[in-house]
């Protein structure tokens, strides 16, 4: 189904833009999780509109409500349901779309594939859909939080020509969450927030990169040979709205260099030495502890499964299709219209879009390491 997401820990969220609600239905979360409104209210106001001059200036409060699913404040293991109400509609900004399609936006696609279409601010193919992956992203995140000690880290590279100048492993939530775009470097986060103002001025918009972070994230995860956790990862964040690109490790770059140059060579981080009569006697499992990389072009994961290193990855998001800057397009006739847009949208998505892609990081390594704890241990 195109509304569902993962095996184990599975999603299905529903709703449209305009609708009376948003929300998701999560099946397969472990029971005896503590769990309240406010671990997912957190998240859903990092993502929610209107948060600076920057973003959509559609104010919605995105207030969650679980319908299913708790009892005496933990999970039960049965689906948790969860809907946020739409209370800031303006339908009649899209009358002009009931015929027109907005360049690049998926007016075209969803006529073409289904003869009809709620065009109210893009319906079901608006980023308003993303709401239910971040609340279900919440619980996930927690699992992985308590469980594996995970951290998941997202923030904003690049907004059009302007690149952050820090190392991904430096960054911190609080300085990404100190500035409008959430932007770990916070010099370039001010020539980023000038640009996107400037093209908002412009009725214009950009788009950038979001690096994503993930440190002490579950090892031996990820399946080979179709389901390897980067393949896993890349198809999250590709299913994102505006996403272009998807690079891990070294990426693209990587290609420029020579095998010696690139591998990541195996080193004890222990500071044991090998080969000890009580290093024989340890298990497997506290050996393949003290390994790691001195390197990480690899990203964290070597032949679809983790490592225990950072997993490292960068998405690509493209200017955001709908400006009110006029633009050539044609009606369902096929004749040649003139469209500026109506309706509020955000001049630039990645900074609402960086709890989104920590989102879909966190609901794809828990169904990872639910898969493999579930197949794990029988001979063990």
């Amino acid at each position: 189904m195109s509304s569902t997401y993962g095996n184990l820990f599975r999603i299905s969220t529903f709703g449209e833009s305009h609708g009376k609600a948003v929300g998701v239905v999560v099946d397969g979360c472990p029971a005896g999780l503590k769990l309240t409104e406010a671990d997912i209210q957190a998240e859903l106001d990092r993502r929610k509109p209107g948060q600076s001059k920057l973003t959509t200036p559609r104010k919605e409060a995105d207030t969650v409500e679980i319908l299913s699913g708790l009892f005496e404040g933990r999970t039960t293991g049965t689906p948790i349901g969860m809907t946020v109400p739409n209370t800031d509609q303006r339908s009649h900004d899209y009358g002009d779309m009931v015929e027109l399609y907005r360049p690049s936006h998926a007016d075209f696609t969803y006529d073409l594939k289904y003869g009809f279409r709620d065009y109210r601010g893009g319906g079901r193919a608006s980023a308003r859909e993303t709401i239910g992956r971040v609340a279900a992203g919440a619980i996930a995140r927690k699992i992985l939080k308590e469980v594996c000690g995970t951290e998941i880290l997202a923030y904003v590279s690049q907004v059009g020509s302007i690149d952050a100048d820090i190392d991904p492993l430096k960054a911190t939530f609080k300085t990404i969450e100190s500035n409008l775009v959430r932007c770990a470097d916070p010099v370039a986060a001010e020539k980023m927030a000038k640009a996107i103002d400037d093209a908002r001025k412009a009725q214009d918009s950009l788009g950038g990169v979001i690096q994503l972070v993930i440190k002490n994230a579950p090892k031996g995860v990820g399946e080979p040979v179709f389901h390897r956790a980067e393949a896993e990862l890349a198809r999250a964040f590709l299913s994102l709205p505006a996403t272009k690109g998807f690079e891990i490790g070294s990426g693209f770059a990587g290609t420029r260099l020579r095998g010696s140059e690139h591998n990541d060579p195996f080193v004890n981080k222990s500071g044991t030495k090998t080969g000890t009569k009580a290093g024989k006697s340890k298990s497997a499992a506290s050996g393949f502890a003290a390994i790691g990389t001195e390197t990480n072009r690899s990203g964290g994961v070597q032949g679809g499964i983790t490592n225990g290193e950072p997993i490292l990855c960068r998405i690509a998001f493209k200017p955001t299709a709908t400006i009110s800057m006029p633009q050539k397009t044609v009606d369902k006739q096929g004749k040649e219209r003139t469209l500026a847009a109506k309706g509020r949208h955000d001049p630039c998505v990645l900074p609402r879009a960086v709890v989104i892609v920590e989102a879909m990081a966190a609901l794809t390594l828990v169904d990872l390491f639910l898969e493999q704890r579930a197949r794990s241990g029988l001979f063990t």
